[in-house]
C-alpha cells in the first residue's frame, strides 16, 4: 500500500555508483512523509488517504457526478467528471492527476478538489490511469494525453481547461504540457496548469525504492523528465499560466526539484510561470487543503479561472 512510501528498511541496489550512506540520504530525500512537522510518517501517509477519501465523499455529494467514464479502451482508462448545476455557458473544467509515486492512490480519491469548484460553476475531471506494475511510465503517459484529448472532444463547449496535479501528478501535468500534439487528432489550449510539489527530472530516483515497481531504465526517464522537454514545452504551451507550488515541509530534494523546473521555465523566453512556496504545507497538505475555499492555492485557481 501507499505506506511503502515510508518504509525505513532502505536497501541498496546493485551498481548504484554511490555508497551506501549517500544512498540512504537519497532515499530520505524521496520519502516525503519523513518530512511532515504534523506527525509520524506512518500517519501522515494514512492521514493524507483519509482525508482525500472524505474529500472526493463529500464532493460526490455536492456535485452531480459522471462515474467511470471511458477515455480510452483499457480498464483503467476512465474518467470521474463533477459538474456544477448551473446554466452558464462560461464553465472552465480543471483536469486533476492524482499522486502516488506512480504506484498508489487512483481516481476514486482524487474527487476532493470538486468541493469548492463545483460551488463556483468549475467542472472537475479526475483522471484514472494505470498505476505501476500494471502500467509502466510511457503508458502513464501515454494515458494522461488521451485523457486531454478525449475530455476536449467530449467537452468541446468550456470557457477554458486548467490542469492541476500533486506529486507524481504534477510530473504527468508537466508532461502533458510538454506534449507534441501535432501526432493527436486535437490541440488542446490550456490556459492554465497547477503543478503541486512535482518531480520534473526522474534520473536521480532511477536508484531508489520509486523505480521498483516503475523498472525504468536511464532512457526511459530522460524521454518522461519534464526538465528536458522544455522546448516542446514553449512550442505547446506558451498561452499557458504555470504555477509551480511546493511545500515549505517538503524535502530539500523535492524543493530543488520544484525551484530547477521554474527556473528552467522562467528563463524561457514567452512564458508565464510563478513560483509558489507554500508556508506551513508538507507534501501532503499542500494538495489536501484544496478541499477549502479559502486555502492560498484554491484562491489562486479560482482567480486564474476568473472566479474569486
Amino acid at each position: 500500500m501507499y505506506s511503502r512510501l515510508v518504509s525505513e528498511t532502505l536497501f541498496t541496489p546493485p551498481n548504484t555508483g554511490c555508497n551506501v550512506l549517500q544512498h540512504k540520504e537519497l532515499e530520505r530525500q524521496f520519502s516525503p512523509s519523513q518530512w511532515s512537522h504534523r506527525m509520524s510518517a506512518d500517519d501522515v501517509i494514512k492521514s493524507h488517504v483519509t482525508a482525500l477519501k472524505e474529500g472526493t465523499e463529500r464532493a460526490r455529494g455536492l456535485a452531480q457526478t459522471l462515474l467511470n467514464v471511458p477515455y480510452g479502451e483499457g480498464e483503467g482508462e476512465k474518467l470521474d467528471v463533477y459538474v456544477p448545476t448551473t446554466t452558464s455557458l462560461d464553465v472552465p473544467l480543471v483536469i486533476y492527476l492524482h499522486g502516488g509515486y506512480w504506484q498508489f492512490l487512483s481516481k476514486e480519491e482524487s474527487g476532493f478538489m470538486a468541493v469548492p469548484l463545483v460551488h463556483k460553476g468549475v467542472v472537475v475531471v479526475a483522471v484514472g490511469y494505470d498505476i505501476a506494475p500494471k502500467g509502466n511510465m510511457d503508458v502513464m503517459v501515454s494515458q494522461v494525453r488521451r485523457s486531454v484529448v478525449s475530455v476536449i472532444q467530449q467537452y468541446s463547449h468550456i470557457s477554458g481547461l486548467y490542469l492541476c496535479g500533486h506529486s507524481a501528478g504534477a510530473h504527468l501535468a508537466a508532461m502533458i504540457l510538454s506534449t507534441d500534439w501535432s501526432q493527436y487528432s486535437v490541440t488542446p489550449q490550456i490556459k492554465g496548469a497547477f503543478l503541486v510539489s512535482g518531480i520534473y527530472d526522474l534520473l536521480p530516483i532511477l536508484s531508489t525504492y520509486v523505480n521498483e515497481p516503475l523498472k525504468m531504465t536511464e532512457e526511459v526517464a530522460l524521454r518522461n523528465s519534464p526538465s528536458q522537454l522544455v522546448p516542446q514545452l514553449k512550442l505547446s504551451s506558451s498561452n499557458c499560466d504555470i504555477v509551480v507550488a511546493v511545500a515549505q515541509n517538503d524535502s530539500p530534494e523535492f524543493r530543488k526539484q520544484s525551484e530547477d523546473y521554474y527556473k528552467a521555465l522562467e528563463s524561457t523566453e514567452g512564458l508565464k510561470v510563478t513560483l509558489e512556496d507554500v508556508p506551513n504545507t508538507d507534501h501532503f497538505n499542500i494538495i489536501e487543503q484544496l478541499v477549502d475555499g479559502d486555502y492560498h492555492l484554491t484562491q489562486l485557481l479560482l482567480k486564474m479561472m476568473g472566479k474569486s
